[in-house]
């Protein structure tokens, strides 16, 4: 059976964990905005997003062990895109929080896929791969919409609830679910090709780390 090749592209280099441990430190410090501003909702997501993200430093005891560089930043899309390009146009088109969610919630299934092939024993090929990320996008979309009624219930924000006919938020809820999984097949695909074309690539674990993998 052929391996995903995941495994591979958990390589180690100083520009890769550089810019990995800038992404991480962007996260945090806008989690802890986020919560001093009472926005508790994206402050739980971001600090989540952060952990996420560290789990091979934390299961290497290494601080150059670290995800590619390249996936944490797609994952942090929402958050980049919530600090600097929210109501932002272009060619008419208007970024909002919940298309760059989409992106965020494929990539974070990605990096539980990553996680999964290096640090237990499940080994995935890669067309199983790319249905874990399918899989795993839908499943995550709807426990965030879960996530947003409760803030609207007993923190009284409006992502869901906003003063919209019942009838009119269930149908846009329901093209949400539409578009993450329009999203997460793209995005398993797209990674898919990705990952197969960097099976070869050297690893970016440290190589005192590798022989443990």
């Amino acid at each position: 059976m052929t391996q995903s090749g995941l495994r591979d592209v958990v390589e180690d280099e100083r520009f890769n964990a550089g810019v990995g441990w800038l992404i991480v430190l962007f996260l945090l410090g806008t989690a802890t905005s986020s919560l001093l501003d009472g926005d508790l909702l994206w402050a739980g997501f971001t600090l989540a997003l952060a952990v996420v993200s560290l789990v091979p430093t934390v299961a290497y005891r290494s601080p150059k062990a670290m995800l590619p560089w390249e996936m944490l930043a797609l994952a942090s899309a929402p958050v980049i895109g919530r600090a600097f390009l929210a109501g932002a146009t272009l060619a008419g088109i208007t970024f909002t929080g919940r298309v760059a969610t989409y992106l965020s919630v494929a990539a974070v299934a990605l990096i539980v896929a990553v996680e999964l092939d290096v640090f237990t024993p499940v080994k995935m090929t890669h067309s199983f791969a790319v249905f874990f990320v399918t899989i795993a996008t839908m499943a995550t979309a709807g426990i965030w919409a879960v996530v947003q009624w409760l803030s609207d219930q007993f923190l009284n924000t409006a992502f869901l609830l906003d003063g919209r006919p019942e009838a009119v938020v269930e149908k846009a809820l329901m093209w949400d679910f539409v578009a993450a999984t329009v999203v997460g097949v793209l995005a398993g695909i797209v990674f898919e090709y990705y990952f197969r074309e960097r099976a070869d690539a050297e690893r970016r674990l440290p190589e005192e780390l590798e022989e443990v993998v």
